[in-house]
Parts: structure tokens; C-alpha cells; sequence
């Protein structure tokens, strides 16, 4: 058998090969430096953040608040409705009123009598006042034909003594009508009272604003402190959010801030933020689960809406705040 001679190209084909593998871990060795260079010049102090976001609730501006009913009473009528507006001093419900009402017309005819009773003992006075009057001019007339020997002694007694039994009267008569004046101050004063316990049996709105929920119907017995519904008063509406440790040293009172549904880019109302916590806490609005043991503090923040039409109470929102 003879000796074959492989080509140059078969031989040397090894060594290019091992010549490419150094080459290209090389390149790769020289690429990853440079990149890890290039992370490391990026220092988190230089990235400018213009904006955080945090999941919101929508509120009203005191919460939503339980009016409760300042009397008890069986329920006779009821004036509002879930979701209506009412304003501060609009009845809300009337109840039943039917004693106070007897108590109050009895007042008022206690009250008439009175001052008809007064009206007897003013004129009583008057014709006091007129003899008291009559008997000391004659008193004064006796007196002077007394010095004139005109007349007797007794003549000047008897009229002295008319004239002071005539005088002790009208005090007694004015005392009387003192003390009629104040019993009809007394009067005046019950039908102050039984005008104010029917006036209780108006429930009235103490605050403005919109019902959300009551349960409150005609002929059902209302106890003291009784719920009427919940309520949402008046006012721009607040999205409460918490704000991550991370970034709650940078909101600020008065920060712009866009409300948005989840998931959505479109805003549907705008606001500010008119308060932030002074302290941090564990996250408690949006927690699904009591045990859920994250060790994150976070800051509430409430942003003041600008409008509320687009948003409803008790939604949960992403509320978007302007840093810069």
C-alpha cells in the first residue's frame, strides 16, 4: 500500500479553527467589559423622575359618614331617596307628631286665656286707678272746707280712709297683673318647648350633600340614633392613594396630579394633592389579604379632584402625580 499525502488546507484546518475560538471569547470578554463600563457610568442620582403613580380609592371629602336620626319615633313620612342631593336643613323624614302637637295647642290655649286674664286684671286696675282718683279729691275737698269749718273731722277721715283703702287696692291689683305677666312669660316659655319637640319630629339634613344608601321606610320605628343611610357631603371628591417610601419624600402639597381608570391612558378628571401624611405605614387601602406580611411603608397622599362627573365613589383609580 502506498503513502497518502493529505492537503495543506485538511492540516492546517485545527489550528483556524482553535485561532477563531480564542479570538471570538476574546471579543465577547471585551464586549461584556465595555457594557458593564456603560452601567456603571448610568448612577441612579442622575435619573430624573417626573412622575409616580399610586392605585386611589375614590372618596368624598369627609369620607362617606352614617346620619343618624336625633329622635325616635315611628316614621310617617319620608322625603328623600337614594342617590338625591339634599341641601343642609331639608326634611328628611317626618315622624309621628301627634302628641307633641296636643301638647302644643294646649300650650297655645293655656297662653290665650292668659292674656285674656291680664286683659280683665288691666281693666280692673284702670277703674281702681279712676276712684283712687275720685276719693283723694274729695279727700283734698273735705280738707279744705275742714279749714273752713265747712266740715267735720269725720268728713276728712272718711275720705282719707277711702282714699288709702282705694290705693291699697291698685297696689294689690298691679301686683296681681305682675304675676300674670310672668305666668304668661312661663306660658310663651312651654310653647317655645312643644314647638321645638314638634319641630324634633322634622328630621332635618345637618350637612349638604348626596345620599348614597338608606333603608329608612314609612312605619317603621326609629330609636335613638338610628341610621338613616350613608352620605356623602358635598365637595370636590379626594383620591386617597399611598405613595411607596421609595419616592413619598417627594410629593408635595399643591402637586398637579391626572386620574385615570386601571389600565387605561386616558385621564377622566384632574386634581392636586392637598394632603400628605407627616409620617409613613404599613399599607392598608388596597391589602386583600389581613396577613399579608410585606415588610413596605407607604404615605398616604389625598389629591382634591377637579371634577367629579367621570368618577364614582368607592372606584379604585390610578391617580398619576407630577413631580416636576
Amino acid at each position: 500500500m502506498k503513502n497518502r499525502r493529505l492537503p495543506l488546507f485538511a492540516c492546517l484546518a485545527p489550528l483556524f479553527s482553535l485561532f477563531l475560538l480564542v479570538y471570538g471569547c476574546d471579543k465577547k470578554e471585551e464586549g461584556n467589559t465595555a457594557n458593564a463600563a456603560d452601567a456603571a457610568a448610568i448612577k441612579p442620582d442622575s435619573l430624573v423622575i417626573s412622575e409616580v403613580m399610586g392605585l386611589a380609592r375614590i372618596e368624598p371629602p369627609q369620607e362617606i359618614i352614617t346620619l343618624n336620626a336625633s329622635e325616635k319615633g315611628y316614621v310617617r313620612d319620608v322625603r328623600f331617596s337614594e342617590n338625591q342631593r339634599v341641601q343642609k336643613g331639608d326634611v328628611l323624614v317626618q315622624l309621628d307628631d301627634e302628641i307633641e302637637r296636643a301638647q302644643l295647642r294646649q300650650a297655645q290655649s293655656r297662653l290665650q286665656t292668659q292674656r285674656a286674664a291680664i286683659d280683665a286684671a288691666k281693666a280692673t286696675l284702670a277703674s281702681l286707678q279712676v276712684k283712687l282718683a275720685e276719693t283723694r279729691n274729695s279727700l283734698e275737698r273735705n280738707q279744705r272746707l275742714f279749714k273752713g269749718n265747712a266740715a267735720t273731722q269725720q268728713n276728712v277721715d272718711d275720705s282719707r280712709f277711702a282714699a288709702d283703702d282705694i290705693a291699697k287696692q291698685v297696689a294689690a291689683q298691679e301686683a296681681q297683673i305682675a304675676r300674670e305677666q310672668g305666668r304668661l312669660n312661663e306660658l310663651q316659655s312651654d310653647i317655645s318647648y312643644y314647638d321645638m319637640l314638634v319641630s324634633r319630629k322634622r328630621l332635618r339634613a345637618p350637612l349638604t350633600g348626596l345620599f348614597l344608601s338608606t333603608d329608612v321606610k314609612p312605619g317603621t320605628f326609629l330609636s335613638d340614633n338610628a341610621a338613616l343611610g350613608e352620605f356623602a357631603v358635598d365637595g370636590p371628591y379626594q383620591a386617597v392613594t399611598e405613595i411607596d417610601e421609595l419616592f413619598a419624600g417627594k410629593i408635595q402639597i399643591g402637586q398637579k396630579a391626572i386620574i385615570r381608570l386601571q389600565g387605561e391612558l386616558d385621564p377622566i378628571s384632574t386634581g392636586k394633592v392637598v394632603y400628605v401624611a407627616p409620617y409613613l405605614k404599613k399599607k392598608s387601602l388596597f391589602s386583600d389579604s389581613p396577613d399579608n406580611l410585606e415588610d413596605r411603608r407607604v404615605r398616604e397622599v389625598h389629591v382634591a379632584l377637579d371634577k367629579n362627573d367621570a368618577v364614582l365613589i368607592g372606584s379604585r383609580v390610578e391617580c398619576l402625580i407630577q413631580l416636576q
